[in-house]
């Protein structure tokens, strides 16, 4: 069985965990802070946005592989990983732009990501109900 799918929006949120990751480390290079943040509120922020899509990547991902393993249609699933890729983005800006507040971006970005994650969740969860 093929995770053709599943590689191609995992490959796409590992390249945007390394360029969130970049975006850190030139910021702590800028203000010549080896770890951490030391107080400094722009790569705290930085850090956050980081940090943020590692927390949600995860359950994200696997459930995507799961329901690609059991069968979800292609078409399904691109929606739900454009979705995704879309939702992270849009999180990752506003968060940036809103400085800790509220920015648009921020918003849908995190409501899209709730969406996925719940999206997938009733995927696999009709998926396990129907293979009974």
């Amino acid at each position: 069985m093929s995770l053709a799918i599943s590689g191609l929006y995992i490959s796409l949120t590992a390249l945007l965990i390394i360029a969130l990751a970049i975006r850190v480390i030139k910021r702590r290079r800028l203000h010549k802070i080896g770890i951490g943040s030391a107080g400094n509120g722009d790569i705290s922020l930085a850090c956050r946005v980081h940090e943020n899509l590692l927390e949600n990547a995860p359950i994200a991902m696997l459930l995507f592989v799961v329901a690609e393993i059991n069968g979800t249609s292609a078409m399904v699933l691109h929606i739900v990983g454009i979705v995704w890729v879309v939702s992270r983005l849009l999180h990752a800006i506003g968060l940036t732009k809103a400085r800790g507040g509220v920015h648009f971006g921020r918003m849908w970005g995190v409501l899209l990501t709730w969406a996925v994650i719940i999206s997938l969740v009733v995927i696999n969860m009709v998926n396990f109900i129907s293979s009974l």
